[in-house]
């Protein structure tokens, strides 16, 4: 809630100042390159500090091993990171370790990271030290045991992490090259975008084809027509990154952070370079499953419950409303394996990111409270398998367990 409501707030304040500006790159002064860079790695989103507005740190960050409080990156010598030296600080962006030898837990992607240069991690710093100190003092061994002893790390890095800078492919356009590095390095696409072993390793083999998050559902993001963003347009990439919003999807969750403090901000130029290399990142894409017959009685059953429940906003052929509600039919974001992100829109509801190109955020209302278990996991089943779409049909146990992930992370 506290989080959500920052995020409000910060998304008002850019309203009334007449929106946000675009953190165009300024290469006079190097925190200037600095600021555009925390834009890029969207810092904010993690470190936002109690007042919504500085990077002081202390919200909870969840994780399958436990929540863990994000620190204080301000210069404030006490609780931040104003005693750090340039070394400290590419250290840890680099080898994921503190001034003191520790490690880092990898929810701070520095698994990421490691591909920034060092040119680039002093600019960082050199912006970070231009902002005002906040003190705001953070507990950091939040996580329970045995994952609080840092120690566990070196053997987690041994098998999941290797340091090294990016190396643009010669082979590949200047574009290409530039898209590689956003999302590989700064943007970190892949901590939320690529699904993750049992100690919370990426599965290389699986890179950007969709993880588990927060309890959402982080979508695949290759260039597989049928469940990632290969029939997508490079236009129409560009626009939901710097607006959120397409005819076929809003930012909500997680992404709407990712959307509000970091690709509205960016450049039209890197933007474009994001949608060129993601189009072009190949993926074994898997066959589709059988989509469910129409006569089957979920499918059936489902189909009353939309026509009572959905089709006044997302129309009854699922084309949806250009610019309020996106079109449903033919689309790769509800035919995921992975049933998790409709599900938790379907029982908890979600309001899309406003942004200064599109600042209506449109919101979709609960249906946990009008649906039970039957019935949510019908007209799942049925979204899943008309107009196009073919996924796996939802058991009703899906939706129970869902209702629990809903009861303990409220919107």
């Amino acid at each position: 809630m506290r989080r959500a409501a920052l995020l409000a707030a910060t998304l008002v304040a850019a309203s009334m100042a007449g929106g946000t500006a675009r953190a165009e790159p300024d290469n006079y002064t190097e925190a200037a390159r600095g600021r555009y860079l925390t834009v890029l790695g969207d810092c904010m989103a993690c470190h936002i500090g109690p007042d919504g507005q500085s990077l002081a740190g202390g919200h909870l960050l969840e994780t399958p091993f436990g929540k863990i409080s994000v620190p204080n990156i301000t210069p404030d010598n006490d609780t931040g990171i104003g005693r750090w030296t340039a070394d400290d600080f590419h250290n840890a962006m680099h080898n994921g370790k503190r001034p003191d030898g520790t490690h880092l837990y990898p929810a701070f992607p520095y698994t990421s990271f490691t591909r920034m240069s060092r040119a680039d991690n002093d600019a960082v710093l050199a912006y970070l030290r231009s902002r005002p100190a906040v003190e705001n003092r953070v507990e950091r061994d939040t996580l329970p045991f045995p994952f609080n002893i840092r120690l566990l790390m070196a053997g987690w890095n041994w098998l999941n992490f290797t340091p090294g800078e990016f190396r643009p492919d010669p082979q590949r356009s200047a574009e290409f090259n530039r898209g590689a590095y956003l999302v590989e390095g700064p943007g970190h696409c892949g901590l939320c975008h690529t699904p993750r072993n049992l100690i919370g390793g990426d599965r290389d083999s699986e890179h950007l084809q969709g993880g588990a998050l927060q309890g959402w559902f982080a979508p695949n993001i290759t260039a597989d027509a049928r469940l990632g963003i290969g029939d997508w347009s490079q236009e129409e990439i560009v626009a939901y990154l710097r607006t959120g919003h397409t005819d076929r999807t809003a930012a909500s969750g997680p992404m709407a952070e990712v959307v509000a403090y970091s690709t509205s901000q960016m450049t039209e130029e890197d933007l474009k370079a994001i949608a060129i290399y993601l189009r072009e990142r190949g993926a074994a894409a898997p066959p589709a499953p059988p989509a469910v017959s129409a006569e089957d009685p979920r499918m059936r059953a489902g189909e009353a419950v939309y026509a009572d429940t959905c089709a006044a906003c997302h129309v009854g052929n699922g084309s949806g409303v250009a610019g309020m509600f996106p079109r449903l039919a033919n689309n790769q974001l509800v035919r995921q394996d992975d049933p998790t992100g409709i599900l938790r829109v379907v029982l908890q509801g979600s309001r899309s990111v406003a942004t200064p190109e599109a600042p209506t955020a449109p919101a979709m209302p609960s249906l946990g409270w009008r649906l039970n278990d039957q019935q949510a996991a019908d007209v799942a089943t049925y979204i899943r398998n008309s107009w196009g779409n073919a996924a796996p049909p939802v058991t009703p146990d899906q939706v129970r367990k869902m209702r629990e992930v809903v009861a303990d992370r409220p919107g």
